[in-house]
């Protein structure tokens, strides 16, 4: 069985140290503010983005070319070994459409290398349930057919809710309909968003205050673990610069199912740029499949 080795791009949100100490490599994800490019050699501390962004700043994001990534797989198959990449949401970003151009040149080049691209329909940890498990099942001898094999059975029910404190940034960011946007933005209304079974965003409804949104979440994850209440990888929470929100939620599961493997994270500038300040997700696996929107 020849030696595999993970990739995923810098939009998994996942803990840049346990990356490196797992070997998995990630490709970036660029993002600018104000014309000057971040995402490789240059961050803007977490902080510091979001302040831009509360300041209206002008940002935008932008994917690693298909050349880029294609000369990152190419150096391991000259190694001898195999890739799994594990990608967000192809109807996000070109970033799997690059990853998977970039496999198939490779290959044809290197025959004897086997390049597995994975469109995990999801974002943020959501990518980072699956290169935790993929991580897991690697250290434990399976191969890398079995890893993709649990991979594409398992993301269908990546359960991706959250809220936002404002919606213009993802209608500006063209991952929100403005009729979503306008509709969601009512004095006082919170809005629910979630994660289709397309990987696209959807307008899933709204509360009425901040704190009653955060606690929507962990009822409409009550709703949703069905048979995977014993079966998490880890539970996720990821919030746009308000950590105190994202703890709150995470008590909140903790007292009421008694998960303790929870994961709190920043959403990276490449995701933030979209969502904005005060965003907060909730990234779990439930028993179905991921909601439709509704109103």
């Amino acid at each position: 069985m020849r030696e595999f080795v993970i990739t995923t791009d810098s939009n998994c949100d996942m803990d840049p140290a346990y990356l490196r100490n797992n070997g998995v490599a990630v490709i970036p994800h660029y993002y600018t503010v104000e014309g000057e490019v971040y995402g490789e050699d240059q961050e803007l501390p977490i902080s510091e983005f979001y302040d831009r962004l509360r300041e209206g700043k002008k940002a935008t994001t932008k994917s690693s070319s298909q050349e880029s990534i294609r000369a990152r797989f190419e150096e391991y198959a000259k190694q001898g070994r195999d890739i799994l990449h594990i990608s967000l949401s192809s109807a996000l970003s070109t970033s799997y459409e690059h990853a998977a151009g970039a496999a198939g040149e490779v290959t044809e080049q290197y025959p004897e290398t086997k390049i597995v691209v994975i469109d995990t329909q999801a974002v943020s940890l959501g990518e980072g349930i699956m290169i935790r498990k993929a991580v897991e099942m690697k250290r434990d001898g399976r191969s890398l057919e079995e890893t993709a094999e649990w991979i594409r059975e398992q993301a269908p029910h990546l359960n991706i809710e959250f809220t936002v404190d404002d919606l213009n940034f993802l209608y500006r960011g063209g991952r929100l309909s403005r009729s979503s946007a306008i509709f969601g933005t009512v004095l006082n209304q919170k809005p629910l968003l979630a994660f289709n079974k397309e990987g696209r965003l959807v307008f899933a409804g709204k509360v009425r205050g901040r704190k009653n949104a955060l606690t929507t979440l962990v009822d409409r994850m009550a709703k949703r673990l069905g048979a995977y209440r014993n079966r998490q990888v880890f539970i996720g929470i990821v919030h746009g610069d308000c950590e105190m929100d994202a703890r709150y939620v995470a008590n909140m599961i903790t007292e009421r199912f008694g998960y303790t493997d929870i994961v709190i994270r920043p959403i990276s500038p490449s995701i933030g740029v979209h969502s904005g300040p005060g965003a907060v997700a909730l990234i779990f696996l439930g028993d179905e499949d991921r909601p439709a929107a509704t109103k």
